[in-house]
């Protein structure tokens, strides 16, 4: 396959700056952000630690504004969840990240452009290189921007942990083995792969199924399905 040329890449880039609504002033810093450490040396881990500092700062006063009522340990799991690693690739994915990202050799050829771990430390490298190209307003609303739809749709009384953690807690209760997670079926073209995921309950007669982007994903929802029969079952025990 032929590499892109110099244009392209750079016409990449700017429909990049476009998508994360921030045109650098100085585009070495978005080259530096985008480069893994598979790379070499001169890589994204610094720009990342920055970024990561940064955006836990930002969402921790978003929901401290945002949730007067709530207490420091609700605030601590709404920020937990949207700044962990699956959340931030979903970012990733949704600014479409990957399709910038400079791996090497051997990370590109296995994929690493969509690999969910790369994709959130290049959101926080990137968050790191606008604060360094910017300052922190300018900083503070791009990360706003980015994640305001999950800000908007958060419920601070209700439960945040995940489904695969509400799950083993429900069969942990009523002293019941943990559940397991397989993986099915692998669909889709390398660069669309979707996971088909079962997760087996002891108490079910049946696994239950979920396809998703990724096989944690695909865990999760499939255990979502699970608590939520275990959870029907128990009621009409009790009726």
């Amino acid at each position: 396959m032929k590499a892109p040329s110099k244009r392209a890449k750079e016409q990449a880039l700017q429909a990049l700056m476009e998508r994360l609504g921030y045109q650098f002033t100085n585009r070495d810093l978005l080259h530096l952000a985008l480069s893994h450490r598979s790379l070499g040396p001169n890589n994204n881990e610094r720009l990342e630690f920055l970024g990561d500092s940064i955006v836990n700062f930002v969402i921790a006063e978003a929901l401290y504004r945002q949730f007067p009522k709530a207490k420091e340990g609700q605030m601590s799991r709404l920020r937990a969840g949207l700044v962990k690693g699956v959340t931030l690739a979903e970012v990733g994915k949704e600014l479409q990240v990957g399709e910038c990202l400079r791996l090497g050799t051997g990370e590109r050829k296995s994929g690493g452009q969509r690999r969910e771990s790369i994709l959130a430390d290049a959101v926080e490298s990137i968050i790191g290189a606008i604060y360094l190209d910017s300052d922190m307003q300018t900083c503070e609303a791009r990360i706003l921007a980015w994640f305001d739809a999950r800000l908007r749709t958060l419920d601070w009384q209700t439960n945040q942990k995940d489904a695969k953690t509400r799950l083993q807690e429900f069969l942990q209760a009523r002293k019941q083995e943990l559940p397991v997670y397989e993986l099915l079926q692998v669909k889709g073209n390398d660069h669309e792969q979707i996971f088909v995921m079962s997760c087996q309950v002891d108490m079910l007669d049946v696994a239950t199924q979920a396809e998703a982007s990724s096989r944690r994903i695909g865990e999760q929802k499939a255990a979502a399905l699970a608590l939520q029969m275990l959870e029907q079952h128990v009621a009409q025990e009790n009726v």
